[in-house]
């Protein structure tokens, strides 16, 4: 027979299962018992997704995060600040397009999935600042820490004995050096605390002062992040309550702020009522714009420009103001932008009976520095067919060596307007909208310019052509004969913008930097002084103790040391 331990006659504890083995403890959990796992259930996975949340990790990755997601805005386009661009982009890429805004990349800051990360934010910051805040203020109200027995073991220690007069108590010597250190300690700022002790089994009474300041770096660090999430409410809501919209005005003519008369475009957030903007009129008295001469360096080039406007609220007189570049006006809560500006070439266009079927004020669109401009003009009724004439404005006309007319100065010298002519569908009869400045000649036949074999129309301010096919005739208004400063009108670009949470933006920004460097350069920091009765004098000691990064704390102990010493020295005096 086998003496092996293995043997089960000899060793009948290894199989007579767990904890029967001497070696083992008796809680041992070998293969033969099953382990059960603890079950978090629904509500201790709550938990545990609200705590990864609300960890301050947590909050610095959806910050990056965001930071990322905001990068798409300034590639592409938004149709909040540029829709025009939108358009743009969508007929350049028509393939591209769908795709792109399927992604809500035309809407960056409204989309789905940078308003989740913005969101998820928000309640991260509020998770982290609230606790801490609760944490922080029970630590405002706490006393400071009781003075260590041992200030030796300190990094930042000093110490000296300071002799006493004969006959002197050494106890209330002790007692009054730390009076005055713990004056110093609060005049400069530090929370203070005595801990004196008496004198127990032949040991002398001790006297100390607990100090302690810097309660202002957490502070600053709650304020940073509740002014961050101050700022993220006021971009939230204030994007909601802002609109942006832009308007054409020509000399002469006004605009009314409301949606349905003046807007080319107009882009609210959610929680705008388009029916209810505050009232308000501008009207284009002048643009004023000065170019440096011919024969000066930079010729050609603008000065300035000035929109001189009428102004009119409700219960107020009409005020004359004006709109310069980087110089907003302030109506009724709007800030209003001169975006651009161009020539308003005035057109008549008749029937071959002479009544007019077309009249306007013709926004041209500059080209070039020089103002060499392009304007479509359409006419749907009163000619035996639809109209479409694409337009080439040039304020100083001169004609290169290739035969091709240019602008050779943007102020109004000799002026020249030029027409291509195209008849037939202008493809606004099915409803569908068109850009005003663009024309589809795809359904339509040129009659004059380009590679027709008819030359295109040209026209000087008061001059009239007739139309090709006898359709009519075309005339180019000279503005100084309705009492215009100018044979040609001048029109500008307004971009009227409403946004009530930028000022709380702006408020919030500065609180959050304030708190940022109060939450840098503030150091937190603990200071003791503790006199002891010895031999022929009083023992002091001084000790310091920073709470993080601060290389000035044996600075602070050597100043307190000094300042003491000083005090006293002064009192012996």
């Amino acid at each position: 027979m086998s003496n092996s331990p293995s043997d089960p006659a000899l060793a009948p504890e290894l199989v007579e299962g767990p904890g029967t083995d001497p070696l083992r403890p008796s809680d041992h959990a070998d293969g033969t018992r099953e382990i059960t796992q603890p079950q978090l259930g629904f509500v201790g996975w709550l938990r545990w997704g609200w705590r990864q949340l609300t960890s301050m990790r947590t909050a610095l990755v959806l910050l990056l995060l965001l930071a990322i997601a905001a990068i798409p805005g300034s590639i592409f386009p938004q149709r909040t600040a540029d829709p025009n661009g939108v358009i743009d982009f969508q007929t350049k890429n028509p393939d591209l397009y769908p795709v792109l805004n399927g992604m809500q990349l035309f809407d960056v800051y409204s989309s789905a999935w940078f308003s989740a990360i913005y969101i998820l934010l928000f309640i991260s910051l509020i998770g982290c600042v609230l606790p801490r805040t609760k944490h922080h203020f029970k630590a405002l109200k706490a006393r400071p820490p009781r003075t260590p027995a041992r200030l030796s073991r300190l990094d930042d220690h000093a110490e000296t004995l300071r002799p006493v007069a004969e006959g002197t108590d050494a106890g209330a010597s002790a007692a009054h050096i730390v009076d005055v250190a713990q004056a110093q300690l609060r005049k400069a700022g530090y929370r203070v605390e005595r801990y004196d002790t008496a004198a127990v089994g032949g040991r002398p009474a001790v006297a100390s002062v607990s100090a302690e300041r810097g309660y202002a770096r957490e502070t600053g660090n709650l304020v940073f992040h509740a002014a961050l999430v101050g700022v993220l409410i006021s971009v939230g809501v204030g994007g909601g309550l802002t609109y942006t919209g832009q308007t054409v005005i020509v000399e002469g003519d006004s605009f009314v702020n409301s949606l349905g008369l003046g807007y080319t475009s107009f882009n609210p957030g959610r929680f705008v009522d388009s029916e209810a903007l505050p009232p308000y009129s501008l009207t284009l008295d002048s643009f004023d714009v000065s170019y440096v001469p011919v024969g000066e360096s930079g010729q050609g080039m603008a000065g300035d420009f000035s929109a001189n406007l009428t102004t009119r609220e409700p219960g107020q007189d009409a005020k004359e103001q004006s709109v310069r570049v980087n110089h907003p006006l302030d109506m009724a809560g709007d800030r209003i932008y001169l975006m651009g500006n161009g020539y308003a070439p005035t057109i008549t266009v008749r029937n071959p009976d002479g009544d007019v079927v077309f009249r306007e004020d013709v926004e041209f669109l500059p080209q070039d520095a020089n103002m060499t401009s392009q304007g479509v003009v359409k006419i749907t009724d009163g000619l035996s067919d639809q109209l479409g004439l694409v337009g080439f404005f040039y304020p100083t006309a001169m004609t290169l060596h290739s035969g091709a007319l240019t602008s050779a100065y943007p102020a109004l010298v000799s002026p020249l307007l030029t027409f291509w002519v195209y008849a037939g569908d202008l493809g606004i009869n099915d409803g569908t909208a068109r850009n005003v400045y663009a024309l589809d000649p795809s359904e339509m036949t040129l009659l004059a310019g380009s590679t027709s074999d008819v030359a295109a129309l040209q026209l000087e301010p008061g001059q009239t052509v007739d139309l090709p096919n006898d359709m009519g005739t075309i005339t180019f208004e000279d503005n100084t004969a309705n009492g215009g400063a100018e044979t040609v009108k001048r029109y500008v670009s307004l971009s009227i913008h409403r946004d009530v949470g930028a000022p709380f933006v702006l408020a919030f920004a500065v609180i959050a930097l304030l708190g940022l460097l109060a939450a840098l350069f503030v150091p937190r920091r603990r200071l003791w002084v503790k006199a002891v009765p010895a031999d022929g004098g009083v023992r002091i000691e001084y000790a310091g103790l920073a709470r993080g990064e601060d290389p000035a704390i044996a600075v602070a102990v050597a100043d307190l040391q000094r300042g003491l010493e000083t005090a006293l020295d002064g009192e012996k005096a």
